[in-house]
């Protein structure tokens, strides 16, 4: 257990003054290694669910309700992720996300385009220079079981192809088998299959870890194995994203910077859909692990229909009307 950690928590810091040396000789071994995630605090289950709520109630208005509005537009991935994508969907992805609203130069664009590794050269040659990032899935999305050379150059394929990010996938029967030194390693080689032009975003599944404590400890373990993210969900099951699994995720990042010094980002993704979900994250972000947090650097929206609800919020912000239907294209 580090220095200073208490041994129960719901909400408060877990890591002490003493846990950035603590951390080095954590994974020297499996033993050790499991010591180290198990030794973290429990999560309070009904605590966490009641502060996520409570959270959930806050409300944000007039010219702090658009700016948080174009904050949520410049944090989205917007993404595409489908047996059916094709080069011509991806370049019009890749246009609306430079461009989300095109009847107005004001609105910013958004973090990323998120697409499957085939499709990053196509993504990649629209963006150009935009400052739009390409991210890739990778690692045998979404269900992660593929022999580890697989995964590598999965990885390796798309970062040649252009992407600036690759979201790689645990192999959740690994992690609750309680295999902890497997999935690190595996993070570990996929960081380094990256090289020094992609970040590694690290996504858990959260709806099948199980429990808020496996959330706690795949968060540990990512930012161990040297995530630049950790991330929810892939969108393929349900639940995906929600507010109390995010909101640990955020404890973790929040603590292992008190540990460490280092920040680490956090992207929820799947099932937020509306403005007002959106803003009730970044509230959340903003309590939760402070407002260092509130940049598309350290927090991003996978999603897909979220961009278009914020479009049209943003629209009625400013003319004080409701768009129609077709005002905003279709993903």
């Amino acid at each position: 257990m580090l220095a200073g950690m208490p041994s129960s928590s719901s909400t408060g810091p877990i890591a002490g003054p003493g846990a950035a040396g603590a951390l080095s000789d954590v994974t020297r071994d499996d033993a050790s290694l499991r010591r180290f995630l198990h030794g973290l605090p429990g999560v309070d289950q009904v605590g966490c669910d009641a502060r996520a709520a409570s959270l959930g109630t806050r409300s944000i208005k007039t010219t702090a309700k658009a700016a948080a509005i174009d904050l949520a537009i410049e944090m989205v991935d917007l993404t595409t992720l489908e047996g059916q994508d094709t080069p011509g969907k991806v370049r019009a992805l890749a246009s609306k996300a430079m461009r989300p609203d095109p009847t107005d130069a004001s609105c910013p664009a958004t973090a990323a385009v998120c697409v499957y590794p085939d499709l990053v050269a196509t993504a990649r040659e629209t963006l150009g220079d935009s400052g739009v990032h390409v991210a890739a899935v990778a690692t045998a999305f979404p269900s992660g079981r593929a022999a580890l050379p697989v995964k590598l150059a999965d990885t390796r394929d798309a970062v040649e192809a252009g992407a600036d990010e690759i979201d790689m996938v645990i192999d959740r029967g690994a992690f609750l088998s309680g295999h902890y030194l497997q999935v690190f390693e595996e993070i570990v080689a996929v960081r380094e299959a990256c090289g020094d032009d992609a970040h590694l975003k690290v996504i858990f599944e959260t709806g099948e870890l199980q429990t808020y404590d496996n959330v706690r400890r795949a968060s540990w373990l990512a930012m161990l194995a040297g995530a630049h993210f950790i991330k929810t969900s892939t969108g393929k099951v349900q639940p995906a994203a929600t507010p109390p699994v995010t909101m640990i995720m955020l404890e973790a990042v929040r603590d292992w910077r008190e540990a460490t010094g280092q920040m680490v980002g956090v992207k929820p993704a799947g099932g937020i859909r509306t403005t007002k979900d959106a803003l009730k994250y970044l509230v959340m972000v903003n309590e939760v692990a402070g407002q260092d947090w509130l940049d598309p650097d350290w927090f991003r929206f996978g999603a897909s229909t979220l961009l278009n609800d914020l479009l049209m919020q943003r629209t009625k912000l400013s003319t004080g009307r409701y768009s129609g239907p077709d005002y905003v294209t279709l993903d």
